[in-house]
């Protein structure tokens, strides 16, 4: 609860007009300063009142890509005991912790018992999570010497996606037979993993008999894809690798974003296993879930430049070479990375196969190489038409 400018002018006026009655004996200002007062003491009453409302909260849908739309449709009933209200409330929507961008909210003579329905679109017009709510509702006095503001309602949030350029190229996979040598196959090679289980739906021939006579319950064979293509994609989150970083975005980062969304999108779409794992620490992998990138490209709308530590890729490609989660290694930095480029591509020996792919405008004398496959793209469109052209992983 707060008093306004108003109010303050008020209270002080009126305060005057009594100390200057009392003590020139004037009972006409006196009144006049003992009714600002006595105003001023009902409008705080009247802004204590709060207005007993049930706010419910549905977004469809909550999670877009750039540009696409979003819609968010509040329900607001009256539920007090007392008559209608007009309120004065505001919605926040805005991007990560910026709670100043709200949107209006019109309750006029919500009458008890009634609840009235606002829709508004969410912006989508960047990447990111959009944060909605709570529904910001200032009661004022009629006079508007008192506002007080309070919240209600749930929070929502909107996962923002890169835009995604389809790709029609993915890397062949790896198939390491008897006598050591390594083979590229397109397909995989189905071999035993563990015994589990059984489900409902699990084949009978994969049971194994002995071993759920043993234990006393039915136990099935799980077999793996040993030589499926496993995907990694590292993105370098680093502040010093994007030159062009303003003070809310990089266009450049916003291209490498796109990239590893069209990666993830290409790799979910032939049912391929991948891992996207963010310099600073940050990852999400496809898992058992075949088909679905969801906890990939929440990771991507999530993702933000930062200033980091030194040692941060040092750290991600040290955790890569002792877990090593694939047998392709897509690293994807801007042009402010280059000079730390052999990290990467020291991981030659435990990934099979390394690319990276360097996004952001062209330069006067252009990194070379280094040894491995190199993607050069200035935006998300041209990576997606390099990564297709690719004759041999």
């Amino acid at each position: 609860m707060t008093v306004t400018l108003r109010g303050w002018g008020l209270l002080t006026a009126g305060a005057a007009l009594l100390a200057v009655g009392f003590v020139f004996g004037y009972p006409e200002l006196a009144m006049l300063g003992a009714v600002a007062v006595v105003a001023l003491v009902s409008a705080l009453g009247h802004a204590a009142l709060k207005p007993v409302l049930a706010v419910s909260r549905a977004v469809d849908p909550d999670r877009v890509s750039r540009g696409e739309g979003s819609t968010v449709t509040l329900t607001i009933r009256n539920i007090g005991r007392f008559g209608a209200a007009t309120l004065v409330a505001h919605d926040r929507c805005g991007w990560g912790t910026d709670s100043s961008a709200t949107v209006p909210v019109p309750l006029l003579r919500l009458r008890r018992g009634r609840q009235t329905d606002v829709s508004y679109p969410v912006p989508t017009s960047r990447r990111g999570v959009v944060h909605v709510g709570p529904l910001q509702i200032t009661r004022r006095d009629p006079l508007g010497l008192v506002a007080s503001t309070r919240g209600h309602g749930d929070t929502s949030q909107i996962w923002v996606y890169p835009k995604a350029h389809l790709m029609q190229a993915v890397p062949a996979g790896i198939s390491r037979s008897l006598d050591g040598r390594l083979d590229r196959v397109p397909h995989g090679a189905i071999t035993f993993d563990t015994l589990r289980e059984y489900v409902i739906g699990d084949e009978l021939r994969h049971v194994h008999w002995r071993t759920s006579a043993r234990v006393g319950q039915l136990m099935v064979r799980e077999h793996v894809d040993t030589s499926l293509p496993r995907i990694v994609v590292l993105l370098d989150d680093r502040l010093g690798s994007w030159p062009a970083f303003t003070a809310m975005t990089c266009e450049e980062f916003e291209s490498a974003c796109e990239a590893a969304a069209s990666i993830v999108t290409a790799a979910v779409r032939e049912d391929l296993p991948i891992t996207l794992q963010l310099v600073s620490g940050n990852a999400a992998g496809s898992g058992r879930v075949r088909g679905s990138a969801r906890a990939l490209l929440d990771l991507l709308a999530e993702a933000d430049l930062a200033q980091r530590d030194e040692q941060a890729l040092v750290t991600a490609t040290n955790r890569l070479r002792q877990f090593r989660p694939g047998d392709t290694l897509i690293y994807l930095t801007g042009t402010g990375g280059h000079g730390d480029l052999a990290l990467v591509t020291g991981l030659r020996g435990p990934f099979p196969s390394v690319a990276v792919g360097m996004l952001g405008p062209r330069l006067p004398l252009e990194p070379e190489s280094v040894g491995v496959l190199m993607l050069r793209a200035e935006d998300g469109a041209e990576f997606a038409a390099v990564w297709d052209g690719v004759a041999r992983w």
